[in-house]
């Protein structure tokens, strides 16, 4: 599988300008394109869907930070065994919170990370969105809310865990692989 995104052979469709100007843009801050980018890149809507998504979540306007959005996606990985998603996250949590040890603590097991009680809560409920979403109640939005979380909040939780169990999803069905950059990244 060296040098391969994917296990799928499909190749990369016409990239528009505004995807060319995307991937100009994560190679200036990233110093990379993802991968996860270039496995989507057969199909410009579908990758732009994706991006939108994504960013959206991510990077919009949320009460929740960025670091707590990658520990969602990290705790929600870390369930389903995302190769990917653990190793390109992980990352990012170990670059936002300038704590190796942390993104390690993250990537293996949240429960053995030196969290506040907030950010415990905000990742036991991403866990049981994962695990068994059928079974939410109102008593675990109180638990949210009694944490310190708004209804909005609530929400971005939800629909971050929800996103990255989809992307875990397909990634873990193509045998998509990470850029070997993200293991050497703020360790």
């Amino acid at each position: 599988m060296t040098g391969k995104i994917t296990a799928l052979d499909l190749a990369s469709g016409e990239l528009s300008e505004p995807t060319k100007a995307y991937f100009a843009k994560c190679e200036e801050k990233l110093g990379l394109v993802p991968n996860v980018l270039r496995a989507y890149a057969f199909d410009d809507k579908k990758l732009r869907a994706f991006t939108d998504m994504y960013n959206d979540l991510m990077l919009g306007e949320s009460g929740l930070s960025k670091l707590e959005r990658e520990m969602i996606a990290v705790a929600v990985s870390s369930i389903n065994h995302c190769y990917y998603c653990l190793t390109a996250h992980g990352a990012a949590v170990r670059q936002l919170s300038g704590d190796p040890l942390l993104g390690e603590m993250m990537v293996m097991n949240f429960r053995a990370a030196d969290l506040s009680p907030k950010q415990t809560a905000m990742l036991e409920f991403a866990v049981k969105v994962t695990q068994e979403p059928a079974r939410i109640v109102e008593a675990d939005r109180a638990a949210l809310r009694q944490a310190g979380f708004s209804d909005r909040d609530i929400w971005d939780i939800a629909s971050t865990a929800a996103f990255f169990n989809m992307s875990n999803r397909v990634a873990a069905a193509i045998d998509m692989r990470p850029n070997d950059e993200y293991h050497a990244m703020a360790r």
